[in-house]
């Protein structure tokens, strides 16, 4: 496995961790709707992002277009859950307009992916 995918992989786990800490959080905290909206999010996406690293270090996708695509499912989460997560524990956004531009960036994640899939693998 590739440093890239070692460093994709580990993202995808910090994700997790964070889904989960996050959910038990959000039981216990006051705006909880928000945070386990968060977590939920960050839970959905960290195996997406580990299938996606699989798929690049195995060849059955283009590596590099899969890596782009599994890289701004991190951003995208980054700044959709690190926002809500913000707003909820420091009562204070992660900067204007960044939830809903990591959003975008997880919409055209998705759009990434679904365009790596249909992508014939050089052999």
């Amino acid at each position: 496995m590739s440093g890239p995918d070692r460093a994709l992989a580990a993202l995808a786990a910090l994700a997790g961790l964070l889904g989960v800490a996050g959910s038990a959080a959000a039981a216990h905290t006051s705006g909880g709707e928000t945070l386990r909206t968060a977590a939920q999010f960050l839970l959905f996406h960290a195996p997406a992002i580990l299938t996606l690293t699989g798929f690049a270090a195995a060849g059955l996708t283009r590596g590099g277009p899969t890596r782009v695509a599994a890289a701004a499912l991190v951003l995208g989460l980054t700044l959709f859950s690190g926002d809500l997560a913000m707003r909820v524990l420091a009562e204070t956004p992660l900067f204007p307009m960044a939830a809903p531009t990591g959003g975008i960036v997880l919409i055209a994640a998705w759009l990434a992916v679904a365009v790596v899939a249909c992508l014939p693998v050089r052999r």
